[in-house]
């Protein structure tokens, strides 16, 4: 059997990263991409959740901006993860991999409620769980909700998949060409020099929980599998310093 680092991972995708070069809503052979790639991590033993966000279809701060009710905006934002997580579900089980959706916002016609044990129950029958609706509160974000996942299941590492960088810069690297790639950090050297990697809150809470974070691109195929594997690519952040 092939060596794995991390046994159960949680895995954070951007709303972007199912749109593909569009910008918005989504790209089939992308979704499809990404579910053969969560196939064959799963497929290796490793228990699989993922967290997508909603910023293809609608973002709540763009809402805000607009001049709607801050809470309103992020109800929305929390629907438009649903309808991903939804989509991702079904291209997964289209390949054989039995999925479930939990969703912090009750819908039961579409989804389980999130339940933590039996979040945990679904991993360890080697079903991949999504975690839709993101904390189920506004003001929050799905890095959040991917670190406060990450926590509650107890997962070993959390895996964020970009589609426009390949790791964590010192300055945007599609403005800057001379932007520095890193590849390690503390959690206290994002939240000290206001690296664009997650939310203060998202990191300080990885932080607290001793929660290690891998920034990676999703764009070449195999590289979650890369990952889990222990190769290092992307940036890795630790949760304490050593």
């Amino acid at each position: 059997m092939t060596s794995i680092r991390y046994k159960r991972i949680v895995l954070k995708l951007s709303g972007e990263a199912l749109s593909g070069t569009a910008g918005y809503g989504l790209d089939p052979a992308i979704v499809k991409s990404i579910a053969q790639q969560v196939k064959e991590v799963s497929e290796l033993g490793v228990e699989v959740a993922v967290v997508v966000g909603g910023g293809n279809i609608w973002r709540g701060k763009v809402g805000s901006e607009m001049g709607m009710d801050r809470a309103t905006a992020d109800y929305m934002g929390m629907l438009a993860t649903v309808m991903n997580s939804l989509a991702l579900q079904d291209s997964l089980e289209n390949i054989g991999i039995p999925t479930r959706v939990q969703t912090s916002i009750e819908m039961r016609q579409v989804a389980e409620p999130y339940i933590r044990r039996k979040a945990m129950r679904h991993l360890e029958k080697k079903r991949v769980v999504i975690f839709a609706g993101g904390t189920g509160n506004p003001y929050f974000s799905t890095d959040t909700t991917a670190a406060l996942r990450a926590a509650e299941i107890e997962a070993n590492v959390i895996l964020m998949a970009k589609n426009n960088v390949d790791g964590v810069y010192n300055d945007d690297p599609v403005k800057n060409k001379d932007a520095r790639k890193y590849t390690e950090l503390s959690y206290l050297d994002i939240l000290n020099e206001g690296l664009a990697v997650m939310d203060s809150t998202a990191s300080s809470l990885c932080m607290d929980n001793n929660i290690p974070l891998i920034v990676f691109s999703i764009t070449e195929e195999g590289n979650i599998k890369r990952v889990v594997q222990g190769e290092n690519i992307g940036t890795i952040v630790r949760g304490k310093e050593k």
